[in-house]
């Protein structure tokens, strides 16, 4: 990693933690958008596309609905690429993305603790609520848009720091990170693969995801 643009980073962090739930919700938080972005303020846009599209396979097996607890990749793919931008990505793939597995997790922790604020927040203005006061609707999402704001920049300063900090550390030797690099990559690809039989259910569905798979597999080997 280059001396890097850290507010720049840190602002695009931002926005990428705001769009999983607060605002906007343009996809912006996906980890293959996030990290490909990163990569383009970096000026190394195929290793934030080689980072993103590989956390893109853990985070497609995430369902963010209702009150599911769930990882946000967004802060944490941006943290991912900031480290393994101009590095051999053979070499940096997978220290990068474990990075950003552990702060995606880091990020989930994070959103459970900005519900919990919510929570206190409408059950303090409760009665004035029901009360039909003016107001006071807007003033519980300009609650909750700023505790998500402290959210997202925290999750996006603590992944940069992280980043840099591993950057400073001694690196592995190359054959152990290619072999860590292959290692995370399969996790990723079974990780989708679960996924998608995890939600095929019946047997028909399951036979169509079959035959989709083998078609796919049938393509690359002709090609």
């Amino acid at each position: 990693m280059i001396e890097q643009p850290f507010l720049a980073l840190l602002v695009w962090g931002t926005i990428a933690g705001l769009d999983l739930a607060s605002v906007l919700q343009g996809l912006l938080n996906r980890p293959l958008v996030a990290g490909g972005v990163a990569g383009a303020i970096l000026g190394d846009p195929l290793s934030g596309l080689a980072i993103g599209g590989c956390l893109e396979l853990f985070a497609l097996d995430v369902l963010p609905v209702g009150s599911t607890r769930y990882p946000d990749y967004g802060a944490a793919a941006v943290a991912a690429v900031a480290f393994g931008a101009y590095q051999p990505q053979a070499q940096s793939l997978g220290l990068s993305v474990l990075l950003g597995l552990l702060l995606a997790q880091l990020g989930g922790v994070a959103v459970v603790v900005h519900r919990r604020v919510n929570a206190l927040a409408l059950g303090r203005f409760a009665e004035r609520l029901d009360r039909g006061d003016p107001g006071i609707a807007t003033r519980l999402h300009l609650i909750g848009i700023s505790s998500d704001l402290v959210r997202s920049v925290a999750l996006a300063g603590i992944g940069l720091a992280a980043a840099r900090l591993l950057v400073l550390a001694p690196h592995l030797d190359p054959d152990t990170s290619q072999a860590l690099s292959t290692v995370v990559v399969a996790g990723g690809v079974l990780a989708i693969v679960g996924g998608a039989l995890r939600r095929a259910g019946t047997p028909r569905r399951m036979l169509w995801f079959g035959g989709g798979l083998a078609a796919g597999l049938l393509s690359l080997v002709l090609r």
